[in-house]
């Protein structure tokens, strides 16, 4: 059984090969960048050649940190330096459209973040403007990486637990968007930029749901403008169902980050450590319970690596192994586009008290 599992975690160790990397240079010089980007990509050697953001001075500093041998004076620069064949776009949303577009034009292959773009009508637009250009665009749910997420997968697909039945993802913290002034004034909050993750991970699994339904709150005199409390329903094919529970007003010493994959043959428990005591975390960890195998009880995989910064080097694995042998990145643009109009449907659903079902892409 252990031999099992070690082939499993083999399956899922995330791998760059020589032949697929490319020289990067990075936009936007943020914490997720300085935390998560350079030091995903520092740990598998890839060949960072610079670095943009409108802060020069935070560039230069995050630069110097991570020894990037170059700062770009504007983003012009950047695109127009031809030893780039890669951007990884790392900005506010509301800015990512333009500097992708014109990545695009220039002929770079590029990761994005995520949400790919404000509204699924921009999103459609760069995505097709990609491929009507021939270049490679992929979007960072780096969440599908993670090993407890990417192991669980793994499960359901040996078919361990038999048929899944339900997916629950339950987020229960106290979670401080202070620090992303941007953040607290968006009209939308909880599901386009936290619940996206659970969401995105869920299709990794389930495929489209037929129809979803969602509920939001927010608590009184909270700071942000958006919603900070919510559940959202998905409903698949047969019996097959998915719930994200979020409430980012946990105040109590009980905080929660888990999830939970439910068979017809057993189940996988597993937690989010970075979401204790966010940013800094604690170790995740996945158990398996399986009438197939069978284990006895719960049997515990050991995780040894962390959603940041590890995952987030397998969105940028995905996609130079696009482009260097043509076969789609898991979250390139063109998928992700069903996972933003999963959004889309859930807050319509949120605005009319209705379920939904998904906008065609």
């Amino acid at each position: 059984m252990l031999e099992q599992l070690a082939g499993i975690a083999d399956q899922v160790r995330i791998r760059i090969p020589d032949a697929h990397r490319r020289p990067i240079a990075v936009v936007g010089a943020g914490e997720i960048v300085d935390v998560a980007h350079l030091p995903a990509y520092r740990a598998h050697g890839l060949d960072i050649r610079g670095i943009y953001d409108l802060d020069a001075a935070q560039a230069r500093e995050v630069a110097t940190r991570h020894e990037l041998p170059h700062v770009y004076a504007c983003l012009d620069d950047l695109l127009a330096d031809p030893d780039v064949e890669v951007v990884d776009i790392a900005v506010v949303p509301t800015a990512q459209p333009s500097v992708a577009t014109a990545a695009v034009a220039a002929g770079k292959h590029l990761l994005c973040q995520k949400p790919l773009a404000p509204d699924l009508a921009t999103a459609r637009r760069l995505a097709g403007d990609a491929e009507a250009a021939g270049v490679r665009m992929a979007v960072n749910q780096q969440l599908r990486w993670d090993e407890g997420i990417a192991v669980a997968r793994e499960i359901v697909a040996a078919g361990w637990i038999g048929e899944v039945t339900t997916i629950a993802f339950t987020v229960d913290v106290a979670t401080d968007f202070s620090g992303w002034g941007w953040l607290v004034d968006s009209d939308r909050l909880e599901i386009t930029y936290h619940s996206i993750h659970y969401l995105d991970a869920v299709r990794s699994i389930l495929g489209d749901p037929l129809r979803v339904f969602a509920t939001a709150s927010r608590v009184p005199e909270q700071k942000t403008r958006g919603e900070t409390h919510t559940i959202s329903t998905l409903v698949f094919t047969g019996e097959r169902r998915a719930v994200v529970h979020a409430n980012h007003n946990n105040l109590s010493a009980d905080q929660r980050a888990e999830f939970r994959i439910n068979g017809t043959r057993g189940a996988v428990h597993g937690t989010l450590g970075l979401m204790y005591d966010y940013p800094h975390g604690r170790p995740d960890t996945l158990r398996l319970h399986s009438a197939v195998l069978p284990t006895d009880g719960w049997l515990h995989y050991p995780v040894s690596t962390r959603w940041v910064p590890d995952a987030f080097a397998g969105p940028m694995a995905g996609l130079l192994a696009w482009i260097a042998t043509g076969q789609q990145a898991p979250t390139a643009a063109q998928d992700n586009l069903r996972t933003l109009a999963l959004v889309e449907a859930l807050y319509r659903s949120i605005d009319t008290g209705q379920a939904q079902h998904l906008d065609p892409v």
